[in-house]
């Protein structure tokens, strides 16, 4: 016969080649697709050798079936490192920060929210949009106001019926205070170095402890592994009066916490605000509009 049929041997291997490099190109185009719409979100800080934020985000992805996402820690020793990571993971939607970083990443973002940030004067949370841009967010405010309102009337309380001790001045301390002060509570800073704005440790008399029955540990000290440091207060002054809260969650009962429980005192751990602080940024990353409400 003149013509080849497509049965012929020879035929039939190139058909299957073509076929075969046709497949091939629509997969790799469909895993490149795949790659290029994969909504990233992570962690800035330094060290990050525990962090909740991966775990978390990780599991609500698959427990409310998030597509095309993925949550990934960025420790930087410098935050000097920040633009290029941003120029590098292009499909970068948000990131949270975390230690040492909630003040001074400021310096590094295009603009900041005037309910939150602006006000605090600390970042936990940066959205990054489409055109590159960043604006930063503080819901650290919003996880420790709920979550402190919540457990307070667990317990039959409220919070104006306290006076606090806020230990530390760091990012976290800031978005405590301000929270503080919009539940209308009274409080004195307690830091390792005085200031017009703070007393000391060693101030801590039995007039000011007895006043002062709400303390709050905004400190990383405790965080596992170093679980057998605490903050400098004179325990002995507990009572079963006081409430006391840490801003730590990992362990579950610090020192600080196990030290107050021994004296009879009401404890809370910081998971809750963590958890809170974690939705609210999520909201804010998926979010089109500027949303922002307490």
């Amino acid at each position: 016969m003149g013509l080849l049929s497509a049965s012929s041997p020879t035929i039939g291997k190139r058909l299957f080649c073509i076929y075969l490099g046709t497949g091939l190109t629509s997969h790799f185009k469909s895993r490149a697709t795949r790659q290029a719409i994969m909504d990233l979100y992570g962690l800035i800080g330094y060290p990050l050798t525990h962090s909740f934020s991966k775990r978390y985000f990780t599991d609500k992805f698959v427990r409310e079936k998030i597509k095309e996402s993925s949550y990934e820690l960025f420790e930087m020793k410098s935050l000097e490192e920040l633009p290029a990571l941003l120029k590098r993971k292009t499909d970068l939607k948000g990131l949270n920060v975390t230690i040492p970083y909630k003040k001074d990443v400021i310096a590094y973002l295009d603009d900041l929210d005037d309910a939150s940030a602006e006000r605090i004067g600390a970042v936990n949370t940066i959205k990054i949009y489409a055109d590159g841009s960043t604006k930063g967010f503080n819901t650290d405010y919003y996880g420790f106001r709920q979550s402190l309102v919540e457990w307070l009337d667990r317990r039959g309380e409220v919070c104006t019926n306290f006076k606090a001790l806020v230990l530390g001045n760091g990012g976290a301390a800031k978005a405590v205070l301000v929270a503080l002060q919009d539940l209308h509570v009274d409080y004195a800073l307690v830091s390792r170095q005085k200031s017009d704005d703070s007393i000391l440790y060693e101030e801590l008399s039995q007039e000011v402890m007895n006043e002062h029955l709400l303390i709050i540990n905004t400190t990383p000290l405790g965080t596992f592994p170093n679980v057998e440091e605490c903050p400098a207060l004179p325990y002995d002054l507990i009572t079963k009066k006081h409430f006391l809260y840490d801003l730590v969650y990992n362990p579950a009962e610090t020192l600080f916490l196990k030290n107050g429980t021994a004296k009879g005192a009401v404890t809370q751990n910081g998971l809750k605000m963590l958890q809170l602080q974690a939705e609210k940024a999520w909201e804010i990353w998926t979010t089109e509009e500027n949303l922002w409400s307490v």
